[in-house]
């Protein structure tokens, strides 16, 4: 779940959304007998023809290009998605459809809104460190080519939330999304980040897409939601994606049949710039980590037709927070302020 949810659960445990949790909407119906959420490992090998981007070898460990601890600088600035063309499995080449490299001085706003909790209720952490997401300079920042979202404890309590919703706060947090402004069905998202370098439990940074209509298929997760990349420091030597649906209880790690996350995709320096690529076809949802495949999954809904729930316009968000569950707050021991940046978000169709 993206930017909020606690580490994976044990099989048959069931999670909401925290946002529709806060809305009191987490009605579902009776799941069919699924198995737990799949962990797909690179050790386990992957089989052939699963029409899967050539370029991007599978490997044993996620480390294929050098990382780099500064923003990128593009091929050609003035062209849209830096100038980068990357081509399909077939040859052809990627159209450019959104990009933003960072390279001014404030966010743009025509790209992305600022994600706050005084409008959506959305928000992370638990408890005391239950978090309110604002638009401050604090909190969001573009300088050096590069988005800064960061999540810090303040001086004394405040109130956060929609009037007549409120709660005490002692943490803000950074987040943007592309919402009402850019969403697409299909194609590739590649987003470029360096989380944070902490190694202390606490932090959880999410690279994320969610739906335009987010009960097109019923509440969360049967309208789907894509996890690019979560980072939780708790975990520092790994970066996890995962994608939410009903699957049917079908499965099979080997062909990638309902894989919907992979918990064990490697990292030694998450903190550096590192390239984090979606891929979605109308049967294929791969996502790699530089330029090594961590995981891919031919999604078989419970109770719809693929490639429902992944058939419609999906937006980009982008979040840094306080963890919860196995990577909440502790006092004394998660380290704050902690900043996530961005050094460009491009995607292509």
């Amino acid at each position: 779940m993206a930017s909020v949810v606690a580490l994976p659960t044990a099989a048959g445990a069931a999670t909401c959304s925290p946002l529709f949790a806060l809305l009191n909407m987490c009605t579902m119906p009776a799941p069919a007998p699924a198995p737990a959420p799949a962990y797909f490992s690179m050790d386990d090998g992957l089989p052939a023809n699963l029409g899967l981007d050539p370029a991007y070898a599978p490997a044993l460990s996620i480390p294929a290009e050098p990382s780099t601890s500064a923003p990128s600088t593009p091929t050609d600035p003035t062209q849209p998605c830096g100038g980068d063309e990357p081509t399909k499995p077939d040859g052809t080449a990627w159209t450019c459809t959104f990009s933003d490299e960072f390279s001014g001085t404030t966010l743009n706003t025509a790209k992305w809104s600022p994600q706050l909790t005084s409008q959506t209720s959305f928000t992370s952490g638990s408890g005391l460190a239950t978090t309110c997401y604002v638009n401050s300079p604090n909190n969001i920042a573009v300088a050096g080519g590069a988005l800064a979202l960061t999540v810090r404890q303040e001086a004394g309590p405040f109130l956060c939330g929609p009037a007549g919703s409120q709660f005490a706060s002692y943490f803000t947090a950074g987040g943007v999304s592309s919402q009402n402004k850019f969403s697409q069905a299909y194609g590739r998202f590649t987003i470029r980040a360096a989380f944070p370098s902490s190694v202390l439990q606490g932090l959880q940074s999410s690279l994320w897409l969610w739906p335009n209509n987010a009960f097109k298929y019923g509440p969360w997760p049967q309208s789907g939601e894509i996890d690019i990349a979560e980072y939780y420091t708790s975990r520092p030597n790994f970066v996890v994606p995962t994608v939410h649906y009903y699957p049917t209880a079908e499965q099979d790690t080997s062909k990638g049949i309902n894989t919907t996350t992979d918990a064990f995709c490697h990292f030694d320096d998450a903190g550096r710039f590192h390239d984090y690529t979606l891929t979605w076809t109308t049967n294929l949802l791969a996502i790699y980590y530089d330029k090594t495949l961590c995981m891919f999954d031919h999604w078989k809904p419970y109770g719809l037709t693929a490639p429902a729930p992944f058939d419609s316009p999906f937006f980009v968000t982008l979040t840094s927070a306080i963890g919860n569950g196995a990577d909440s707050w502790l006092p004394g021991v998660t380290q704050l302020p902690a900043t996530t940046k961005i050094d460009y978000v491009r995607v292509w169709k």
